[in-house]
């Protein structure tokens, strides 16, 4: 995803699953996640990365974790500091 409005909104660093990363103020982990790679997650069962599918809440395609607990990406901004992991192929992801 290529940002083409509102690129000059102050930056926020984050981690995303463990690595360093920076979003735009007011993103959501959804957005933020899609400016840096292609995906947001691997599923734990099914046929490949995932993206979200809605973006509005209902599909329960973007479940993250964040500092351990569950959220929605496409519903939750994100904030400096916050550790995002993506990965749900493992038990705690």
């Amino acid at each position: 995803m290529e940002r083409l409005v509102e690129r000059d909104r102050p930056s926020l660093e984050f981690s995303l699953d463990g690595a360093p990363a920076t979003a735009r103020e007011g993103d959501t982990i959804l957005t933020a996640v899609l400016t840096l790679r292609r995906h947001l997650a691997e599923p734990r069962l099914g046929d490949g990365p995932r993206a979200g599918f809605c973006l509005m809440g209902a599909c329960q395609e973007c479940w993250v974790g964040v500092d351990g607990l569950p959220v929605r990406a496409c519903g939750t901004l994100i904030s400096a500091g916050m550790r995002v992991a993506t990965d749900r192929r493992s038990p705690s992801g």
